[in-house]
């Protein structure tokens, strides 16, 4: 396996927590090196699910040791509370199972209230993007203001205080302007510190550890959080979340040179879906739509929210693909689609203006006011849950996914036909795709 980089090819939830689950069977080191407790991965083993927020997906594999990277923002709060949920189940069961970046950034009682604040404030409020409340937005903001406080600083309580209150001049305002109270720095210093204590086993150069890994031919990966459409640069602004998802993020994130990285995967779902706002081309608001999200189970780990739920997007995808200079792609819950004829995919965009957009438009208000146009495919029928080989797939489901990597460029090289952690397929070489323009 070597170093490979694990990427959210689409608006995130696409199931990058399964597939880096799978891929951690060969690998020695599993590394997150963005978002915070905003993420979610659901993963299924043996019948039991198991959620992570911050830990990465590797640590129901013995052996593997889970890295939190400095590209990171952390809530300890529920960063300890996961700990303590996988050490009852078995998991984490020595120091050296779990590395937390020193210069992560530290995601503070505020970051979370101001992020509240924000999105339930009345109209004319700064806009309201969907974000899940927990801070990590503020945190951000913080970290690019030079005024954060990272993981290291638990270590050193005079510095640690000293932080929170020259923080707290500027967060103390901005929550009363919002409509909220100032917070009580000794109440928070108290709780940070006893936090940091029990987090102090864990707490190390991240970025040299992963290097030195790397170094010693380990196998490595790199795990995304979120989606690429997502990210703060090249996703949907100002829809997006705070931090780079891009194969590139991992990089500038855990301080890792490029030419360290030998593949990158892209996880795209067989459908699509979004939580929150910012646009979506290929939505389906109708019937179909909501037959997507009970099959698919779409429910935001974090949230609880339901996912919007489309048809898949393939001028997106490609974008993603490009971005990211992808190498295969991973594509999960093919058997959510089975039973539905025809299957649809977005293959360019129309503005109302006329023009024709087959790349992903560079300007925000062209893709809000895209129309998708759609080419078909003939579905399937049949549980394909059982299927573990390319040739159990009905010769539609193998079409379908044949289309998708005929556009894409690059091979499906792995299909998830279901939750649990044996429900894949290894795929080999492509299908001849047969597509059909949409009536």
């Amino acid at each position: 396996m070597s170093v490979v980089v694990v990427v959210g090819a689409q608006w995130g939830d696409e199931g990058k927590g399964k597939i880096v689950d799978l891929l951690t069977a060969k690998a020695q080191v599993v590394v997150r090196w963005a978002g915070g407790a905003n993420a979610g991965h659901t993963l299924v083993v043996d019948g039991k699910k198991y959620v992570t927020h911050l830990i990465p997906s590797g640590i129901l594999r013995a052996g593997v040791t889970c890295v939190l990277g400095e590209g990171m923002v952390v809530d300890p709060a529920v960063l300890l509370e996961e700990m303590r949920t996988f050490r009852a189940h078995g998991f984490l069961a020595a120091d050296e199972d779990l590395v937390i970046a020193e210069r992560a950034h530290l995601t503070m009682p505020y970051h979370k209230e101001i992020d509240r604040l924000r999105e339930e404030g009345p109209a004319g409020s700064p806009v309201k993007i969907g974000t899940t409340k927990r801070g990590i937005g503020p945190t951000y903001e913080s970290k690019a203001a030079r005024m954060g406080i990272r993981v290291g600083d638990l270590l050193r309580p005079h510095r640690f205080r000293e932080l929170l209150a020259r923080t707290l001049v500027e967060a103390g305002p901005t929550l009363e302007r919002l409509g909220g109270a100032r917070p009580n720095a000794a109440q928070i210093a108290d709780a940070y510190l006893a936090f940091g204590a029990e987090l102090s086993p864990f707490i190390r150069d991240a970025s040299r550890f992963v290097f030195d890994a790397i170094r010693a031919k380990k196998n490595v990966m790199f795990e995304g959080a979120q989606g690429v459409l997502l990210d703060v640069d090249h996703g949907t602004y100002p829809f997006v979340t705070s931090s780079s998802t891009t194969a590139g993020g991992a990089c500038a994130a855990c301080g890792i040179g490029p030419t360290s990285i030998d593949a990158v995967m892209g996880i795209a779902k067989a459908y699509a879906t979004r939580v929150g706002a910012g646009p979506f081309p290929s939505e389906l608001e109708d019937g179909l739509g909501d037959t997507l999200r009970e099959r698919g189970g779409e429910v935001g780990t974090t949230t609880g929210r339901p996912r919007r739920c489309g048809w898949l997007d393939l001028v997106a995808l490609k974008y993603a693909v490009r971005l990211n200079t992808m190498t295969a792609l991973a594509v999960t819950k093919l058997d959510v689609l089975s039973g539905i004829d025809p299957l649809r995919v977005c293959v360019r965009y129309r503005h109302p203006d006329g023009a024709v957009f087959d790349e992903f438009p560079y300007h925000q208000s062209i893709v809000h006011n895209a129309e998708p146009e759609y080419e078909e495919l003939p579905g399937f029928e049949g549980d394909i849950g059982e299927c573990r080989r390319e040739e159990d797939l009905p010769a539609e489901a193998r079409d379908y996914l044949a289309a998708i990597a005929d556009h894409m460029g690059i091979p499906v090289r792995l299909v998830g036909v279901g939750p649990g952690r044996d429900q894949v397929i290894w795929m080999g070489q492509k299908a001849e795709p047969r597509l059909r323009a949409a009536a």
